[in-house]
C-alpha cells in the first residue's frame, strides 16, 4: 500500500493590520472558496504564530499564518451504464457529444451519473493521469454546456493532449446566443480571470488573475439577441461566460453571469467543434457536434422575435 500523501503546508506573513483571518487566507489562496477556508480554520488547519485561531481573528502586520491543506481522500468513480453519444473512438481516445445537465466528473453534490461514470462503463481502459475521480479527463465542460469533449484512454494520449492544450494547439469552437449585439462584430477579449472576491462561487475579471483570451465572431442577429462563435485560446473556468458578460453581452439563459430566459431553460452555450493533432498518428483531426434539439428550438424562436 502506498504511503499516505502528506498535507501541503503554506506559510504567509500578514501584510496589514486588522484584516480578518478568513479574509486574509481567502485572498492569499484564491483557489479556495470562503466556506472551504472557514472549514480549514474551524478544523485547526490554520494557525497564527503557531496557535489555533477563529475565522474572525483580526491579524496584526507581521504575524505568521500557516495553512495546512489536507490531501483529498478520493473515492473511485464507479461505472454506470449511461448511454453516450460517441462521435469517434479508437485505441487512444474517445470523442463524446456531452448532453447538457451532465457533470463531467464526480464532485460534491454530483457523485453519480457523471460523464466519468458513463465512460467507465463504456471503456474500462482509461488514462490514470486524472486520478480516480477524473480518469481520462483532459478538459472539461460546464454541467449545462453541451457538446464536444475528448477523453484519453491511456497516459501517453492524456499527456500529449494536455501538452497541446498548454501550447494552445487545440482549436475549440463554441456557439452562444447572447443578449444584444456585440460591437465590433468580431474581436478578441483579453481579460484575466479569477474567483470573484465578492462571491466565491463565481468567476470574474480580476486584476492579477490568470490570463484568459477569447476570440468571437457575430454569426447572425435577431431582435435583442445574437448568435456568436466563440474561440477560447485559454481554458479558464467559465471563461466564455465571464468574457461575454464582461463586454455587456451575457449568454442567454445564464443565471450566474446573466439572466434567466423564457427562450431556454439553460445557458445557450454549445461546444461545436474541436481540432487537434492525434497523438499516435500525427494527423490533424477535427470533430463536430450539431446543436442539440433544445438549442435548435431556441434559435428558431429567437429568429421569430
Amino acid at each position: 500500500m502506498p504511503a499516505p500523501t502528506p498535507p501541503l503546508t503554506t506559510e504567509f506573513v500578514a501584510d496589514a493590520s486588522a484584516e480578518r483571518l478568513d479574509v486574509f487566507v481567502a485572498r492569499r489562496l484564491p483557489e479556495l472558496t470562503r466556506s472551504r477556508v472557514r472549514r480549514l480554520i474551524d478544523g485547526g488547519h490554520v494557525r497564527v504564530d503557531g496557535a489555533g485561531a477563529k475565522p474572525g481573528l483580526r491579524l496584526n502586520a507581521g504575524q505568521r499564518v500557516t495553512v495546512e491543506l489536507p490531501p483529498p481522500v478520493p473515492a473511485a468513480a464507479q461505472p454506470e451504464p449511461i448511454p453516450l453519444d460517441v462521435i469517434f473512438e479508437d485505441a487512444d481516445l474517445i470523442v463524446i457529444n456531452k448532453p447538457a445537465g451532465m457533470t463531467v466528473h464526480p464532485a460534491p453534490g454530483h457523485t453519480a451519473a457523471t460523464l466519468v461514470n458513463a465512460v467507465l462503463a463504456h471503456s474500462d481502459d482509461l488514462s490514470g493521469v486524472g486520478g480516480v475521480i477524473r480518469p481520462g479527463i483532459v478538459h472539461r465542460l460546464d454541467r449545462d454546456t453541451s457538446g464536444i469533449i475528448v477523453v484519453a484512454k491511456n497516459d501517453a494520449t492524456h499527456n500529449a493532449l494536455a501538452g497541446q492544450l498548454k501550447e494552445r494547439q487545440v482549436e475549440k469552437t463554441y456557439v452562444a446566443l447572447v443578449e444584444g449585439t456585440p460591437q465590433p462584430p468580431a474581436g478578441t477579449i483579453d481579460a484575466p480571470i479569477a474567483r470573484d472576491p465578492r462571491n466565491r462561487q463565481r468567476m470574474a475579471i480580476v486584476e492579477g488573475g490568470r490570463e484568459a483570451v477569447t476570440a468571437y465572431t457575430l454569426i447572425e442577429r435577431s431582435r435583442g439577441v445574437s448568435l456568436v462563435e466563440a474561440r477560447p485560446k485559454t481554458g479558464r473556468t467559465h471563461q466564455i461566460r465571464v468574457h461575454l458578460a464582461a463586454i455587456g453581452h451575457p449568454i442567454v439563459g445564464d443565471r450566474v453571469y446573466g439572466h434567466a430566459s423564457a427562450l431556454v431553460a439553460r445557458q445557450f452555450l454549445h461546444a461545436r467543434r474541436i481540432a487537434f493533432t492525434h497523438p499516435r498518428t500525427g494527423e490533424r483531426v477535427e470533430f463536430e457536434a450539431p446543436l442539440p434539439e433544445d438549442l435548435r428550438r431556441t434559435l428558431e424562436a429567437a429568429r421569430r422575435l
